[in-house]
C-alpha cells in the first residue's frame, strides 16, 4: 500500500487554464495540495495568500478538507459583479424597454 495519492489542481482565466497532476502524501488538505502544486507560480493573478475559494469538481469546500485519490481541487476567482445584481439590472432594463415600447 502506498503512502501517497495523485490529485489534480486547476485554475482558469478567460484566456488560459491549467490543470496540474500532483502526487501528495495521504492526509494532504486541499490548501496544502494547492501550495504543493506550484500553480501560483504560473499565474501572476493568483495569490494564494488571499485565501481563494476552493472546490472539488464544482462543489465548494474548505481548505482543510483532506483529499481522496483522483480528486480535482479547483481554485475559484473572486466574482467581479454579484450575479444577483446583474439579473436585477437586466430585469429592470427589460421592463423599461417594454414600457417604452407600449407608449
Amino acid at each position: 500500500m502506498t503512502d501517497s495519492i495523485t490529485i489534480e489542481v486547476a485554475f482558469a482565466l478567460p484566456e488560459r487554464q491549467l490543470i496540474c497532476a500532483v502526487t501528495v502524501p495521504k492526509g494532504t488538505t486541499a490548501s496544502e495540495a494547492v501550495i504543493q502544486s506550484g500553480i501560483e507560480e504560473e499565474f501572476d493573478e493568483l495569490i494564494l495568500a488571499d485565501n481563494p475559494s476552493l472546490g472539488i469538481f464544482g462543489k465548494a469546500i474548505k481548505g482543510d478538507q483532506v483529499l481522496k485519490p483522483g480528486e480535482r481541487v479547483e481554485i475559484y476567482r473572486a466574482l467581479k459583479v454579484d450575479p444577483k445584481e446583474v439579473r436585477k439590472r437586466r430585469a429592470a432594463e427589460a421592463k423599461q424597454r417594454r414600457a417604452e415600447g407600449e407608449t
